[in-house]
């Protein structure tokens, strides 16, 4: 009687246990990237908001569609920026939705920028 060579089994095995942790893996590290780009462009959405609204001549219209604009070229959706420009300093806050793989409660993203009003001071 032959006898069987159970080496094949064992590594099936192997690859039934090792197969799905390197796909969560992977797609975790995927997960990971979507989310910290989508951080990165609510971020940057809301600087420029505040960049466009700082200055002598800014307004909160304009800082708002700058923010939009930047924040939907950069793959967000359901964007809403706002605004504040008070009488020392400039605010804004840019709330989003990430668009990710598999949404566990992460994907909506609140980001906020401030910086102080220019002024134009005589010599």
């Amino acid at each position: 009687m032959p006898r069987r060579d159970e080496r094949g089994l064992s590594e099936s095995v192997q690859f039934a246990v090792v197969w799905p942790v390197l796909v969560l893996v992977t797609l975790g590290v995927l997960q990971a990237g979507l989310w910290l780009h989508g951080r990165n462009v609510a971020l940057r959405a809301a600087s420029a908001a505040v960049d466009a609204a700082r200055g002598s001549s800014g307004s909160e219209a304009a800082a708002r569609e700058a923010a939009v604009e930047l924040a939907r070229s950069g793959g967000l959706d359901v964007v809403s920026v706002d605004v504040v420009r008070g009488a020392v300093d400039v605010r804004a806050t840019v709330t989003a939705a990430s668009p990710l793989l598999l949404d566990l409660g992460l994907g909506e993203l609140h980001e906020t920028a401030a910086a102080p009003l220019e002024r134009v001071t005589p010599p």
